[in-house]
C-alpha cells in the first residue's frame, strides 16, 4: 500500500477508505484526520460511488488520536491541544453518519477510542473475531468524544455505556453485539472481503431510499411521534418521485427482479 496516511481504493460503485499508519496502529495524528476527512467529503460529493468500506491496514483498525503528537500539542499550547475535536473529529464523524450513501466499518483489529467511535458512526460493521474493543477514554483522564456520548448509549444503553466509558474495561465483538452493538463477526482473514460483499450489495439497491432512511433515523431521536409521521410522509413524498420506486413498482407487478439506478 501506498505512503499515504489514507488510501482509496475504487472498484466501480464501492470505495474502500483505509487509514494506512500500520506502524502506528492507524493513530489519528493531523495528516491522517486531514486525509480522511478529504477522502471522504470527495467519496460523499462523488454520486458515482454507492457504499463506502472503512477500514485500516496492519493489525489495528484505529487506536485513536495519536498520543505523541497530542503530548506536544499539550506542551506547545495546552489552551488550543483540543481544538482538533471540533476541526477534524466532528465533522468527520458527521461524514461518516450523514453521508447520503451506506458506509461500513470493516473492523479488521484493534478499535479504541476515537476509533470505536469511528466504528460507530458507520451504519454497519463487520468485526475480526479476536478484535479488542474499548472506549479508553478515562484512562488518559479525558471524556469521550467523537460523538462517542451519543452513539454508545444509544446502541447499548445509557446504564452499559457508563459503565464502557467510566471502567474503560475492553470488551470483544460478540459482547458488542450481545449489548447491542450491531455487527457480523468473522475470522480477520475475512473483515474486508465481507464488508466489500455488503457493500456491493447496497451499492446495487435503492441508495436514495438509504439516504432518507438514515435521515430519518438520525433525525428521530429529537422528535416526538407526531414530528416523525411528518417528517415520514415528505420522505416518501420524495421517494415516490424518484425513477427507483416507479421501477421497483412495475418490476412487482410484472414478477420481475428490480434494477436500482440511485435516483
Amino acid at each position: 500500500m501506498s505512503e499515504t496516511p489514507v488510501a482509496v481504493d475504487r472498484d466501480e460503485a464501492i470505495a474502500v477508505v483505509t487509514l494506512n499508519r500500520p506502524n502506528r496502529r492507524n493513530a489519528l495524528d493531523a495528516s491522517t484526520k486531514t486525509a480522511l476527512r478529504q477522502a471522504l467529503e470527495e467519496t460523499a460529493a462523488d454520486n458515482t460511488i454507492r457504499a463506502l468500506v472503512l477500514t485500516g491496514a496492519g493489525t489495528a483498525f484505529c487506536v485513536g488520536q495519536d498520543l505523541a503528537e497530542h503530548a506536544a500539542a499539550l506542551q506547545a499550547d495546552p489552551a488550543h491541544a483540543f481544538d482538533t475535536i471540533d476541526e477534524d473529529y466532528a465533522p468527520i464523524i458527521r461524514l461518516l453518519a450523514t453521508m447520503a450513501k451506506p458506509v461500513i466499518a470493516a473492523v479488521n483489529g484493534t478499535c479504541v477510542g476515537a476509533g470505536l467511535a469511528l466504528a460507530l458512526a458507520c451504519d454497519l460493521r463487520v468485526f475480526a473475531d479476536e478484535v479488542t474493543l474499548a472506549t479508553a477514554f478515562t484512562a488518559i483522564g479525558l471524556t469521550c468524544d467523537s460523538g462517542l456520548s451519543s452513539t454508545l448509549p444509544r446502541a447499548v444503553g445509557e446504564s452499559r455505556a457508563r459503565e464502557l466509558i467510566l471502567l474503560g474495561e475492553s470488551f470483544t465483538p460478540t459482547q458488542a453485539i450481545a449489548w447491542g452493538i450491531s455487527g457480523r463477526i468473522v475470522p480477520q482473514a475475512d473483515v474486508v472481503a465481507t464488508a466489500r460483499e455488503l457493500a456491493a450489495r447496497l451499492a446495487t439497491g435503492p441508495t436514495a431510499a438509504y439516504a432518507e432512511s438514515k435521515q430519518l433515523i438520525a433525525q428521530s431521536w429529537g422528535q416526538d411521534l407526531a414530528a416523525s409521521l411528518a417528517t415520514e410522509a415528505k420522505a416518501q413524498a420524495r421517494l415516490g418521485l424518484t425513477a427507483d420506486h416507479s421501477n421497483a413498482v412495475e418490476s412487482f407487478l410484472s414478477k420481475r427482479k428490480p434494477t436500482f439506478e440511485g435516483h
